[in-house]
């Protein structure tokens, strides 16, 4: 059993906040506690810094804790709560939360950057470098719906780079939502017939017969993937796509009605310490309409 908890990035921002009622229900599901976090503002790690030199002294003050403390005060239903002021900086301090947690949940944005952007810089470097499963809640303004759906969860499987950790993850998901779970495999389709006429590749037939045999295979093999977790969660509905190209298109897609949207980080090193997250879960992490887990393998630790 993961006795874990799940933890929760707050900053007193929307967005955070936004992330917070998610991240409520999800750890009631999961019998986890709920770790709330925030990593407190320079000005006052400086301010702390400067009154421990002088000694004890009275207990800092952290007014954002304070008022999710309170809006949280007399609710119903709530899992174990506790809460953590972090100092250092914001990637770092979720760092080392996440290095003790079953999933780590962030808005989309904080506070600070632009507003104009989908997705910070501090929630972009979480989801990279992050010891556990981090889950980007999207923010209000880029769904247009007012709750959270409840629809299914939807993996993106790379039957070559996947591991068996984001698939069990999102399998968990499932189970514990009670929701089908929708396995999207995309294949390598025909270059657009733009770029064939402009030279940019080789003519290619586009007879439709001609990728049948590929999607076998890969309806085969993503089967054979599927068997073992379909076996352990026998409860789970699975939908197994295969799709054409396009595999971060088609997951934004699908985001559009999805409760939860599962990737793996697929990196390449470098040089050591060098950290590159794949271009699919780049992109869903920025277009995505949902919630966006993206979940480490072993070698990312």
């Amino acid at each position: 059993m993961d006795t874990r908890p799940v933890a929760v990035a707050v900053d007193g921002s929307d967005h955070s906040l936004r992330a917070l009622e998610w991240a409520v229900p999800t750890a009631l599901r999961l019998s986890a506690d709920l770790v709330i976090a925030h990593v407190l503002p320079d000005h006052t790690q400086l301010w702390s810094a400067r009154r421990s030199a002088l000694g004890p002294g009275p207990e800092l003050n952290d007014p954002v804790t304070d008022r999710v403390r309170a809006a949280l005060s007399g609710r119903d239903g709530l899992p174990s709560v506790r809460f953590d002021s972090l100092e250092g900086e914001v990637p770092d301090a979720l760092h080392a939360l996440g290095a003790g947690a079953r999933m780590l949940v962030m808005g989309s944005r904080g506070r600070g950057g632009f507003a104009s952007l989908l997705l910070g810089s501090n929630s972009l470097a979480v989801a990279t470098r992050a010891p556990c499963p981090v889950v980007v809640v999207p923010r209000l303004a880029r769904t247009g719906k007012d709750e959270p759906t409840t629809g299914r969860v939807v993996l993106g499987l790379n039957l070559g780079d996947t591991t068996d950790e984001v698939i069990e993850f999102a399998f968990v998901e499932a189970a514990a939502r009670g929701v089908p779970l929708q396995v999207l495999t995309a294949y390598p389709g025909p270059p657009p017939a733009a770029l064939v006429v402009a030279g940019e590749f080789p003519p290619a037939p586009l007879d439709r017969d001609q990728y049948e045999p590929v999607e076998q295979d890969e309806s085969r093999e993503q089967a054979e993937r599927l068997g073992p977790f379909e076996e352990r969660f026998p409860g789970v509905e699975t939908d197994r796509v295969i799709a054409p190209a396009d595999a971060a298109g088609h997951l934004v897609d699908a985001s559009a009605s999805a409760a939860l949207i599962v990737v793996g980080r697929h990196r390449r090193r470098l040089k050591p310490g060098s950290l590159l997250m794949g271009s699919v879960a780049h992109a869903v992490l920025h277009h995505a309409e949902c919630p966006v887990a993206v979940v480490p393998v072993r070698d990312d630790e």
